[in-house]
């Protein structure tokens, strides 16, 4: 769970991040932070759900 709710926080600062270089027109950072978003959030959108939906939930032992 915790996993999950680290890697949303990278993405949600890295949202942050996004905007504020849309705004400065630095495009190469434009594009680090949109692939961040994407595989960050990705990442942790699936942990959630596999947590909270699946009988499983990513425990160990």
């Amino acid at each position: 769970m915790e996993l999950g709710i680290i890697t949303l926080l990278i993405s949600i600062l890295a949202t942050i991040g996004l905007f504020r270089e849309l705004k400065r027109k630095n495009f190469f950072a434009v594009g680090y932070a949109t692939i961040t978003v994407l595989v960050f959030g990705w990442f942790s959108i699936m942990t959630l759900y596999s947590i909270i939906f699946t009988s499983s939930g990513g425990t160990v032992g």
